[in-house]
């Protein structure tokens, strides 16, 4: 079952987040839940804004931030608002854009290859056209300075 799952992640020590959503709603179920390593445990019936809300806390917390703001340079960034600053002015971004974006703030320190950006950003149907990630990149730049991206040539951006 699904705790027997979580305890053996746990002692692996797989450390992604677990959200518990179950029908079980006494409290040593509860505890029995948060204790075998989950973050945290919804009973159902529920709302899905709330475990929308409660997944993104999660992620949160387990990129080290417990703030909803997202900040790097003079760019911040609000996930759930999905608005964007620079200098501390509103930028108008495409969807796409703001995947890009969420990439190189959420992991700064990593440099990311055409193909994992490509892959955030289109499904397995989609048509990519040959330039679109550089497209997106050029784009940013524009929008948020051009020393906010940086190539590393035949690596990726970063």
């Amino acid at each position: 079952d699904g705790m027997s799952i979580l305890a053996n992640w746990r002692q692996q020590k797989i450390d992604t987040p677990v959200l518990i959503i179950t029908a079980r709603d006494a409290i040593a179920n509860r505890v029995a839940g948060l204790n075998a390593g989950a973050d945290d445990y919804l009973v159902k019936p529920f709302a899905l804004d709330e475990v929308v809300a409660r997944l993104q806390a999660l992620i949160r917390r387990s990129q080290g931030r417990s703030q909803t703001e997202i900040r790097y340079g003079d760019v911040s960034y609000l996930p759930q608002q999905q608005q964007v600053f620079y200098q501390g002015k509103w930028v108008d971004l495409t969807a796409k854009e703001i995947t890009v974006l969420e990439q190189f703030i959420s992991y700064p320190n990593l440099v990311h290859s055409r193909a994992s950006l490509e892959d955030k950003l289109y499904g397995w149907q989609q048509d990519i056209e040959s330039n679109a990630i550089e497209v997106h990149i050029h784009n940013l730049r524009k929008k948020l300075g051009n020393d906010f991206i940086l190539t590393r040539r035949g690596i990726g951006y970063y």
